[in-house]
């Protein structure tokens, strides 16, 4: 199996540099060859904008999305988008290491979603979800953060984290073009607990990635129940 790592966090010494590092040897010991993408540390630009289009099927007014398919089927990409493209198109699997910051994603990484998951290629039209240009993939996010366990859930503070905080990545961006979503491994109250119960979560990690082919998967819309303008079939309206 082909493994690409996503990684989002700039300081080696963290706690998600340290999820990474656990992640891509226990793959490679499992015997599965493994790439990476670290964001930081190659500087990407997370910023979308004219310049990413070599070519510009509209020179006169941007919609990003169809620059991506023209540019794509042209050949005039970006350099660092292709570079980004090219391992996500050959993984059997994608991982993403962050650190949870404001209810998301760092904007490096959002920056990246935006950036190489192109129109036209990874998702468009009818090809979303279960038809997603990424289907046949599985993805896997590993996410650190400062708040306790408890304070998420259906009568916590912040409400449900997976299916709601982050149900955009989850849902909105990895089940929209295609992967298979698995269930993600969640580092709570990180930097407020000790090393050793750091160190135990990092044996959980590793535990959960020799076991990855056991990982319940996230649900995300069955296009069965919708027909061909994505409208709800009458057995499934409300």
């Amino acid at each position: 199996m082909k493994v690409h790592i996503v990684h989002a966090h700039s300081e080696g010494d963290s706690f998600v540099n340290a999820m990474k590092t656990v992640i891509a040897d226990q793959f490679a010991a499992d015997g599965h060859e493994v790439s990476l993408s670290d964001l930081y540390a190659k500087g990407f630009n997370p910023v979308a904008s004219p310049a990413d289009f070599g070519d510009r099927r509209d020179p006169g007014r941007l919609v990003y999305t169809l620059e991506q398919r023209h540019n794509y089927q042209g050949g005039t990409l970006a350099a660092d988008i292709v570079a980004e493209l090219e391992p996500v198109l050959a993984a059997d699997m994608l991982v993403f290491t962050f650190p949870i910051y404001w209810f998301g994603a760092p904007a490096i990484l959002k920056g990246w979603f935006d950036r190489v998951l192109l129109s036209g290629v990874c998702y468009g039209g009818k090809r979303v979800y279960g038809q997603g240009g990424l289907a046949g993939k599985r993805s896997f996010a590993a996410m650190s953060l400062g708040g306790r366990h408890d304070m998420f859930g259906e009568r916590g503070l912040h409400g449900e984290l997976v299916q709601g905080m982050m149900r955009h990545l989850f849902q909105g961006t990895l089940g929209y073009v295609g992967t298979t979503v698995l269930d993600p491994f969640i580092g709570f109250n990180v930097p407020y607990i000790s090393l050793e119960a750091r160190t135990a979560l990092l044996e959980e990690l590793r535990r959960t990635v020799a076991d990855i082919d056991r990982r319940p998967v996230l649900p995300v819309p069955d296009l069965n129940r919708f027909d061909d303008r994505f409208a709800p079939l009458p057995e499934n309206a409300a």
